[in-house]
């Protein structure tokens, strides 16, 4: 039984890798860590837990003694430097360093190829000093990701970006579905 630690997995893609994952693997169990515990999937196997991903001692409070892979699914761009900083890279720091210490298999990311350059700036960064670590990391770099029950603005300008993409393959959006499917292959390849 594979036991999998999701550091934001509430979230519109954390729930597409939770249920792409259970389809893959039926016996693994999820430990879906986030500040309010709240998750629309509803499965023995996931278990929601309250915690500050920001904060290690909060996190590895929660979590079980054994974990064979983490994932961080927190990240979005923000306006100012310290909440950017907070958001992205404070949570896969304290991903490194749970990785390291339970001596996972695996750890997975969410890059970003799409936004503001602060943010790209950053997803790049955070990448380059994670594989820097001992243990494997697996990432994926999406553009614009829709499908399933997104529907924001964002969502909206799909078709756009559709078209776009076909000029420029750093504008083609990408769905959800298949996103969390590449990551989950990345992560458990043997």
């Amino acid at each position: 039984m594979a036991t999998i630690v999701l550091l934001g997995g509430n979230g519109y893609i954390g729930r597409s890798v939770t249920k792409h994952w259970l389809k893959k693997d039926p016996q693994a169990h999820f430990w879906v860590v986030s500040r309010t515990g709240n998750n629309k999937l509803n499965d023995i196997r996931i278990h929601n837990v309250v915690a500050d991903v920001t904060n290690y001692e909060a996190v590895v409070a929660v979590i079980p003694e054994k974990i064979d892979y983490i994932v961080d699914l927190v990240g979005r761009p923000e306006k100012n430097d310290a909440d950017l900083e907070l958001i992205n890279r404070v949570p896969a720091d304290v991903m490194k360093k749970i990785a390291e210490n339970y001596e996972v298999k695996a750890m997975g990311f969410i890059g970003g190829t799409l936004g503001p350059k602060s943010f790209t700036s950053m997803k790049t960064d955070i990448i380059e000093q994670l594989k820097k670590g001992q243990i494997r990391l697996e990432v994926v770099e999406p553009t614009l990701v829709y499908g399933e029950d997104r529907n924001d603005s964002l969502s909206k300008m799909v078709p756009i970006f559709k078209f776009l993409g076909i000029f420029s393959k750093g504008l083609k959006p990408v769905l959800v579905t298949q996103l969390a499917e590449e990551l989950v292959q990345k992560i458990i390849r043997r």
